[in-house]
């Protein structure tokens, strides 16, 4: 028999706030995104992880577990497994990382193959592996009964997520301008948030006041060394984006430096200089 639980026991602001984070983190990743594809083999490994890291880990798992923090069950405390947890996290970051190594994005092998197939089998592992991000973090959910999921509404979140997937590595294809970006984030919040929400839709779940008390961690005992995580790599991440310059300031410069030569050698010699025939 199902029992009684709620969403936004906190109340509604826990939704926005999970949306802030989502698009926060995506803006950032994207950010990173089109920094990589703009730059050097070599370096491109480098702006993928940090784009992995905020997309993957605070803009799909941070917002999670801000998400959880209304969920409640009535009759029975909620606590987290901690290596599940961990686990989850660690899943979402990697699985963004080889999505847009796959597309195309990093320093890549798989150059023969055509773009828009590489597209998609990026965001088809990215969009699996995220809607497993998702699960595994309600594996590690525990309460005094057990907990299920609704099949209809864990195959709509998995559809959410692969088309959520495949829209994130688009955008970060199209996306060069800051002022798309703006609207990119926007939409790839709104689909991690559907997704998760979808998923949580499907749940039921069962109080036995005969079963043990369950062990483990509250989710704001998780979310406070998250947060702090979450902010130092924000602010490293936006650190890294300003002291980059821009591919369009360095042809800028290198546009300017060409010409500043080029006058250079077709500076008319002076009066004194012109020789006599």
């Amino acid at each position: 028999m199902s029992h009684e639980m709620h969403h936004f026991s906190m109340g509604t602001w826990v939704l926005f706030l999970a949306y802030a984070t989502s698009v926060i983190g995506s803006y950032v990743g994207l950010s990173c995104v089109r920094q990589s594809a703009n730059a050097k083999v070599g370096q491109r490994t480098g702006w993928i992880a940090l784009a992995a890291v905020a997309i993957g880990g605070i803009g799909i798992w941070l917002m999670h577990f801000i998400g959880m923090m209304g969920f409640d069950v009535i009759g029975s405390p909620v606590r987290y497994d901690l290596p599940l947890t961990l686990f989850s996290v660690v899943l979402a970051v990697v699985a963004t990382m080889v999505g847009l190594w796959i597309a195309g994005f990093g320093d890549t092998v798989l150059d023969k193959i055509p773009s828009v197939a590489r597209l998609l089998i990026g965001g088809t592992i990215m969009g699996l592996a995220v809607s497993l991000m998702h699960y595994t973090g309600m594996a590690a959910l525990r309460i005094q009964g057990t907990v299920e999921h609704d099949t209809v509404f864990v195959v709509a979140s998995v559809i959410i997520g692969l088309v959520a997937a495949n829209a994130a590595l688009w955008l970060g294809r199209v996306s060069e301008k800051f002022v798309v970006r703006i609207p990119a984030a926007l939409v790839m919040g709104l689909a991690v948030v559907a997704l998760h929400y979808t998923g949580m839709a499907g749940v039921e779940v069962t109080v036995d006041p005969t079963a043990p008390r369950p062990g483990g961690m509250t989710v704001l005992s998780l979310l406070f060394p998250a947060f702090i995580l979450g902010i130092l790599v924000l602010a490293l991440s936006i650190l890294v984006l300003g002291l980059t310059l821009s591919r369009a300031d360095v042809e800028l410069e290198e546009s300017v430096a060409r010409w500043s030569a080029g006058s250079e050698n077709t500076t008319p010699a002076a009066p004194g200089n012109v020789p006599t025939v």
